[in-house]
């Protein structure tokens, strides 16, 4: 098969929302109609029900919350679908915003009782802002909740989209009897019955049609027909390179749990989300169907089998095919190097794969040679934009608590670090260590890997700390910025990759500090150069 037509059969999408909207829910039935599982497993584990498949950590079992993006993969009508499915939590908000420069359109998954939430709020921005295509799916229909006109209201408003129902909602909560799918005409209905891997679908092209008031009764049928009326009244057409170039995003409706919708959004969303697009680096942009492979690395994951101390880089490969055994170029280490066992994920299995084609994530066993944001060429120097580290809100002294495992708890902080699960910064005043996060939450869950895949067990202290923010000098030799480094001594650090960082404990002293050093930038994320 051609290179055109491997890229063709590829959708690589990601999964956003606000916390238990019902994101990982979504994602097993999805993996259940590709048939990479037999069965879901309950979102909030316990020692009763089997974990959800795509939460492998330990820590995300005992809380019932994803804490990392996980990697899934299936094929379904001809075509290989990638799932990256994003913690919804915002103390884990950094892996889901890296993860977005790696995925070629996204669904947003709402719950119908809540409506927009905040986080998911902030996610949509970052997709807005990459025009990246979204598809919205309204979860949770067998429940109470808002109204589907004011829901749609909302979603335009507080979200900034301009939407178009794909499908439509025939009552809700007790009263939910199905949905009307307008994108293939027909009719569903809901009978509550999540052993059921495809409800009943009744082909209905004209909702004139008399059989619709003997399916849900003549009130129900008469309902639908005005709110499909005026929906399409009032809502845009479809239009597939609206949708693509970010523009105009289609929504469906269902229950996620109930295996309730998930086919209809799946079967439009391979008709019409994008293969892989190409993708801007530093000198150029990239496309897909260029001959010589690239790739860049958007996640690292440390021990994902317990068993074995394995860590993972995880690649998206934009342009070219990607083989094994076959020395790449690694850009920032100006060297070569070749991968025996590549990995390719289906549902929690590995697998070594001997080809892999735009679109396609692979996981690479990495010994330490890996950041993220690194990027493995043909041999082409460039390097991909849009993967920064963002400046924490948190910020703590790591202290070790076991003297003996001095060397354990140092693998694992760096290790911890270059998975992007924080940021390490020492002072430069007396080399102690701070590790700054955008959520508290993340705290608990360095302590509890590091004990449990490190052996390693840390303390911490706070540190009052507003922001960090990274440091440009305009002329690094000057008067001004010798000052700057003599009277802030004691804020300054040094993140992992020797950039001087400025610790500014408060936003007074931080406005102070940039008026008076009119010469030197203050920047908010690390990616300046």
């Amino acid at each position: 098969m051609k290179l055109i037509d491997e890229i063709n059969k590829r959708r690589t999408f990601g999964i956003i929302s606000h916390p238990d909207a019902g994101k990982t829910t979504l994602t097993e039935k999805l993996l259940l109609f590709g048939g990479a599982i037999q069965e879901a497993g309950a979102v909030k584990s316990n020692k009763i029900k089997k974990g959800a498949t795509s939460d492998f950590m330990e820590i995300e079992r005992q809380r019932g919350i994803s804490v990392a993006t996980s990697v899934l993969a299936f094929e379904y009508r001809d075509i290989k679908i990638n799932i990256l499915d994003t913690p919804g939590h915002k103390d884990f908000a950094e892996d889901t915003f890296r993860t977005l420069t790696a995925v070629d359109s996204v669904i947003v998954v709402i719950d119908v009782a809540k409506g927009v939430e905040e986080q998911t709020e902030k996610l949509v921005e970052v997709c807005r802002m990459r025009n990246i295509p979204m598809i919205v799916f309204i979860n949770k229909m067998d429940r109470e909740g808002k109204d589907a006109f004011d829901l749609l209201d909302e979603i335009e408003q507080k979200l900034h989209l301009r939407v178009i129902p794909l499908s439509f909602p025939i009552g809700m909560g007790y009263d939910f009897k199905g949905i009307y799918n307008i994108w293939e005409k027909n009719v569903n209905l809901f009978t509550g019955d999540p052993r059921k891997d495809i409800e009943d679908t009744i082909e209905i092209s004209d909702l004139s049609n008399p059989e619709l008031d003997d399916l849900i009764g003549t009130d129900a049928a008469n309902e639908l027909r005005e709110e499909v009326e005026l929906a399409q009244s009032v809502y845009p057409e479809f239009s597939k390179e609206e949708y693509r170039d970010g523009q105009l995003q289609p929504v469906f409706f269902g229950s996620a749990l109930n295996n309730f919708g998930v086919r209809e959004l799946l079967d439009c969303f391979i008709d019409i989300a994008p293969s892989p697009r190409p993708k801007e680096s530093t000198t150029r942009v990239v496309h897909p169907e260029e001959k010589d492979f690239t790739g860049f690395v958007f996640k690292i994951h440390a021990n994902m089998d317990p068993r074995h101390r394995d860590r993972l880089a995880f690649i998206k490969i934009v342009s070219g095919k990607f083989e094994r055994n076959v020395p790449y170029l690694h850009v920032r280490q100006g060297k070569n190097l070749k991968f025996s066992s590549p990995n390719a994920f289906f549902a929690e299995k590995k697998e070594i794969v001997d080809v892999s084609y735009p679109g396609d994530i692979v996981g690479l066993h990495d010994t330490g040679n890996f950041k993220i944001g690194d990027t493995l060429t043909q041999g082409e120097e460039l390097s991909y934009k849009g993967i920064p580290s963002f400046s924490p809100e948190h910020f703590r002294y790591i202290n070790n608590a076991d003297p003996m495992k001095s060397k354990q708890l140092e693998k694992g902080i760096d290790q911890l670090m270059d998975e992007g699960v924080a940021q390490l910064f020492r002072l430069e005043l007396n080399n102690r260590k701070v590790i700054g996060t955008v959520g508290a939450l993340q705290y608990e869950v360095i302590q509890y890997r590091l004990e449990h895949e490190y052996g390693a067990k840390c303390t911490y202290e706070n540190l009052k700390v507003h922001k960090a923010c990274w440091i440009e000098p305009e002329d690094p030799k000057s008067a001004e910025f010798a000052d700057f480094k003599r009277v802030k001594s004691n804020y300054l650090a040094t993140d992992k990759r020797g950039q001087l960082v400025f610790l500014a404990d408060s936003q007074f002293s931080l406005q102070m500090t940039q008026e008076k050093y009119k010469n030197i930038k203050f920047h908010y994320t690390s990616e300046f150069k």
